[in-house]
């Protein structure tokens, strides 16, 4: 990673107190799991919801195995390895939020694949540099912030939309940054809601 992408991820650092969580800092954690009118809708509402955050927590799972098996690969310098950790940690939080949020809907979360399964589909035998492994994490952090977007209008409760759309915006952050470091030009592959 150059100097370039490094200060913008210690400015947005220092941007946002210091926490690498700012998208479900306490607020957002209150919206998801604080408040009881997010499951107070009818069970076919919720419902409906609960099945779309389970896409979502199916995601968080992909990307924090990815990041997981990137870490493992041997192939990232180390300041890679400081935002493939950062980028990996969001998707903890995310993946934590969702599934408090599955449970107050009165859900069931969908269960995370095995290791194996994760490195079959995506591919990670191709895997043979550093940029290989940041063009994995580019596709999957865009793919995100897509499906994110994407749910927004699906949702019965109103304060889900708000959060999938913070969700897509640190998704977004994580394909930018990924993406300058892979000297792409930006407007080139800027596909959100695509």
């Amino acid at each position: 990673m150059n100097t370039v992408v490094e200060g913008i991820l210690n400015s947005r650092r220092e941007f946002l107190g210091g926490t690498s969580r700012w998208v479900l800092s306490a607020g957002a954690l209150a919206l998801l799991g604080g408040q009881e009118a997010l499951a107070a809708g009818s069970a076919t509402d919720a419902k409906g919801d609960v099945s779309i955050l389970n896409v979502a927590v199916g995601l968080e799972h992909e990307g924090i195995n990815a990041y997981s098996i990137a870490l493992k690969s041997g192939l990232l310098s180390p300041a890679h390895v400081k935002a493939a950790t950062k980028f990996q940690d969001d998707h903890k939080a995310h993946r934590d939020a969702l599934i408090a949020t599955i449970g107050k809907l009165g859900g069931t979360p969908v269960a995370e694949k095995s290791m194996a399964e994760y490195e079959k589909s995506l591919k990670t035998d191709l895997l043979k540099t550093e940029d290989d492994v940041l063009s994995l994490a580019a596709r999957l952090e865009l793919g995100a912030t897509n499906a994110y977007l994407g749910v927004i209008p699906a949702f019965h409760d109103i304060q889900l939309s708000k959060i999938a759309g913070r969700l897509a915006a640190e998704e977004a952050t994580h394909f930018a940054l990924l993406n300058f470091d892979l000297h792409r030009p930006f407007a080139a592959t800027m596909s959100f809601g695509a």
